[in-house]
């Protein structure tokens, strides 16, 4: 993200960022942020500066206890800031590193810019803008499309403790000073924020989006690299309790739900400091007394947190229905000892159109109930949802039937789509809703052992929300649990066959969820009653088509 060096930070990352000058040259906003940072710092008190200064805390946290907002210096080098704050001095210049810290103390680096990137390498910013220039770049080179852009930042849990610690010390020394007494201890905010403060100004100049409530997010995860350690010497001294046998494991998940607690992502608990720290809300300090742990001056630190920058943005959701013209497509790609079931799936036949267009990462799948391999799905088609993982580009309505045409028109003919939208994340809603109460309607080929006769007809179709108990079917039973399935059998009728007095066509309506092969041929008396029990003979299914799911979900355009 910015310019990197092995041992440590050397050269700053504005060298190789031309681009930050973008930012931070127009003369107006210039003009106007040296006006309010002279006029802030007028107020603050130069012997606390000094002495924070020569605790190793940097300018920019000492700004944030003081409760300066701090876009007025994202543009702002450190030189800059330690001339407006103590004056010009000639010495200052050519030794700034006696005055500002290499890594502060208090935020690790975080609002000096400084992280470690990747292979342990220290990047160092002089400014918010040409660390928002990486950034930036960063997002330009993931091919997003944009119209906003929200920021996250996480933080190891060091850094609250650090705040606590350091507003404590000033809370105890200079009390009793005037200009204390003068400020709002509410008036202080927190690291965060104040990283969040200095970068969204510059980064929605470089984007030329607004930072929002957003589909697209970027995340800045800071780490600590100590907390490995500490995480085994805590499962250790677990493990070598004798009065306590508890599971190392067990261990490491109680140190997992800390870390999300405090923000810090699962998949970096082991790069994160998992210390307990009093709770302090996010743009005030606490009223209660300090405990021993707020010892001054802080811990000093080798070198800045750890670094990992994502772009992404939340899934997109494509809706709409499917129709399957093949008995030889399953649902979703099939696989079994490494052999592939059916020539193809419905899953992949519409997933690899619709992610390409969209540049995304991944996709997930979700149809409304399914059909076995050799079912067709005729009618109206079959509700599912398209969740695109990371798309780069949101299609247009134009693109988006430009999809639908392009899996209509592929040679196979195996599947079809209708009424395909966008339909964002209320699309779960429209899935779910009267789910477990849908109905669906067959047409199935049925053989019976006897030839049909006139009364059949009115048999069947005199039966009118007909219950059946269904055990799970012998055929499933390998992957489905044992169970006792009550479900409803809403109408049914008999088409005959020309030419066939042993053939018929049976159509009938039922409840979501009914095994209808096993109704037909009654699954070994597992299934009662069943169409071989009605008719007082065998009974035999040979093919199956769903005629109509009928859910109130993607039936237009």
């Amino acid at each position: 993200m910015a310019n990197e060096t092995e041992d440590a930070p050397t050269n700053s990352a504005s060298e190789s960022h031309a681009t930050s000058t973008d930012v931070e040259r127009n003369p107006t906003d210039e003009d106007k942020n040296e006006k309010l940072l002279n006029d802030a710092v007028q107020f603050l008190p130069t012997d606390a500066v000094k002495d924070l200064l020569s605790k190793e805390v940097c300018l920019r946290c000492i700004f944030r206890l003081f409760g300066m907002q701090v876009p007025i210096c994202s543009s702002l080098s450190v030189k800059s800031l330690l001339c407006h704050v103590l004056g010009e001095q000639a010495d200052l210049h050519q030794n700034i590193s006696s005055v500002e810290p290499n890594i502060c103390r208090s935020c690790l680096g975080i609002l000096q810019f400084s992280y470690c990137g990747d292979k342990e390498r220290v990047v160092e910013n002089e400014s918010a803008c040409d660390f928002a220039v990486a950034i930036a770049e960063l997002v330009k080179k993931e091919g997003h499309q944009i119209d906003s852009f929200s920021l996250e930042v996480s933080m190891p849990p060091t850094i609250l403790e650090n705040e606590n610690k350091l507003s404590w010390y000033v809370k105890r020394k200079y009390r009793s000073e005037a200009w204390f007494k003068d400020r709002s201890i509410s008036e202080c905010s927190s690291t965060k924020d104040a990283l969040k403060f200095a970068l969204t100004n510059p980064l929605e100049t470089l984007l030329d989006v607004k930072c929002g409530i957003s589909t697209f997010h970027i995340r800045l995860t800071y780490s600590r690299v100590e907390a490995s350690i500490k995480i085994q010497n805590f499962v250790e001294k677990i493990e070598g309790c004798k009065r306590r046998k508890v599971d190392a494991k067990n261990c490491l998940d109680t140190v997992k739900d800390k870390s999300a607690i405090t923000g810090v992502e699962n998949s970096v608990v082991s790069t994160t400091e998992v210390i307990p720290v009093d709770e302090k809300s996010s743009n005030g300090l606490q009223d209660n007394e300090p405990s021993e742990t707020h010892e001054f001056p802080l811990k000093k630190v080798n070198e800045p947190c750890r670094l990992e920058c994502l772009c992404f943005r939340t899934p997109i959701y494509f809706g709409g229905r499917y129709l399957k013209y093949s008995r030889n497509v399953s649902q979703t790609r099939w696989i079994i000892d490494e052999e592939r079931m059916g020539e193809a799936s419905i899953e992949e036949i519409i997933g690899g159109n619709i992610l390409p267009m969209c540049r995304g990462d991944s996709y997930k799948f979700h149809a409304a109930g399914r059909e076995d391999i050799d079912v067709r799905m005729l009618g109206s088609g079959r509700p599912f949802l398209f969740e695109i993982q990371n798309a780069r580009e949101v299609p247009s309505e134009l693109l988006v039937k430009e999809i639908e045409s392009k899996i209509n028109s592929l040679e196979n003919k195996l599947v079809r789509v209708k009424n395909l939208k966008i339909v964002g994340s209320q699309g779960w809603t429209l899935m779910r809703e009267g789910e477990a109460e849908k109905q669906k309607q067959y047409a199935a080929l049925v053989w019976i052992s006897r030839p049909l006769q006139d009364e059949d007809f009115q048999t069947i179709s005199s039966l009118k929300e007909t219950q059946i108990l269904q055990k799970t079917p012998i055929r499933v039973l390998h992957r489905r649990s044992p169970l006792e399935r009550e479900k409803i059998i809403n109408w049914m009728k008999i088409e005959k066959i020309a030419g066939s007095s042993q053939y018929f066509l049976l159509h009938m309506c039922t409840q979501a969820g009914t095994y209808i092969k096993e109704f037909v041929h009654g699954d070994l008396g597992r299934t009662n009653p069943s169409i071989g029990s009605i008719l007082g003979c065998r009974a035999e299914i040979l093919q199956l088509d769903v005629t109509d799911v009928k859910m109130n979900c993607f039936l237009t355009e």
